[in-house]
C-alpha cells in the first residue's frame, strides 16, 4: 500500500515493484528514474523517507522515519566544470531480508546490508554490513554481532581505526 501523499517519481522504462503487504508511508519519495526500485513483501518504508534507485529492499524490512537510501551519487572530480555538469554515477543498494533501519539513517550508493541487521538511528552507512550485525554512528561501525554458538548478541570489542 502506498499512501496518497507519497511522491512517486516513477518512469515507465524502469521497474518499480512493491511486494504484498508492504507499506510506503506518508510524505515519502520513491524514484526509479536512474535505476530499478524493488521492494519485497511485508516491509515498511516509514514517514518522510527518500528511496532513489537502483535499490533492492528485501522482505520484512522495517525502515524508520526520514531515512535516505540512494543508489546514485554526483560526480565532482573535474574541477574545471561545475559539479552539476558532471552528471551522476549509479551503484545499486541492496538491503537483505529482516533488516531494521532506524530514523534519520543514510544508506549510500553501492552498499549491501546483510540479513537480520540493525542500523542505529542517525547512522551513515558507508561500507557493506555483514549479516547479523548491529551498526551505529557516522560512519556506521559494527557494535554487535550474533554468535551462533552462544545464541546471543556479542558486543564487538575491535578498536576503531
Amino acid at each position: 500500500m502506498i499512501y496518497c501523499s507519497v511522491r512517486k517519481d516513477l518512469v515507465p522504462f524502469r521497474k518499480c515493484q512493491i511486494g504484498a503487504r508492504t507499506v510506503v508511508e506518508s510524505y515519502s519519495l520513491i524514484n526509479n528514474a536512474v535505476g530499478d526500485l524493488i521492494i519485497g513483501s511485508n516491509s515498511r518504508i516509514g514517514v518522510g523517507n527518500t528511496v532513489i534507485g537502483p535499490v533492492w529492499i528485501g522482505d520484512y524490512v522495517q525502515i524508520g522515519q526520514h531515512v535516505l537510501i540512494s543508489g546514485l551519487n554526483h560526480k565532482y572530480e573535474n574541477i574545471d566544470i561545475t559539479i552539476a555538469e558532471q552528471g551522476i554515477e549509479v551503484s545499486p543498494v541492496r538491503i537483505n531480508n529482516n533488516v531494521w533501519i532506524g530514523a534519520n539513517a543514510v544508506i549510500l550508493a553501492g552498499i549491501t546490508i546483510g540479513e537480520h541487521c540493525v542500523v542505529g538511528a542517525g547512522s551513515v552507512v558507508t561500507k557493506d554490513i555483514p549479516p547479523f550485525s548491529v551498526v551505529v554512528g557516522n560512519p556506521a561501525k559494527v557494535v554487535k554481532k550474533w554468535d551462533d554458538q552462544q545464541q546471543k548478541w556479542i558486543k564487538n570489542h575491535e578498536k576503531s581505526s
